[in-house]
């Protein structure tokens, strides 16, 4: 059987959800915070933060440019 190095719950998609406290079901506010890169995103709906985490699934998909990209030399 091979070794699979790669974790099934990566460090990368950990992330600390704090909700408001007037907060209700019906009307979900709070903040959602990725633990690795420290991003944070404010969320008023359960749509939100639902888009919020789709959102930083996408940027953590995209591969970083090559070295030097970008930066204007």
């Amino acid at each position: 059987m091979p070794f699979n190095a790669e974790s099934k719950y990566p460090n990368r998609r950990a992330y600390v959800l704090k909700v408001r406290s007037d907060a209700s079901p019906d009307a979900l506010v709070g903040r959602l915070e990725n633990l690795v890169t420290g991003r944070q995103r404010e969320f008023a709906s359960g749509h939100e933060l639902l888009d919020s985490l789709v959102r930083d699934l996408e940027r953590q998909e995209t591969p970083p440019p090559p070295d030097g990209a970008g930066d204007g030399k």
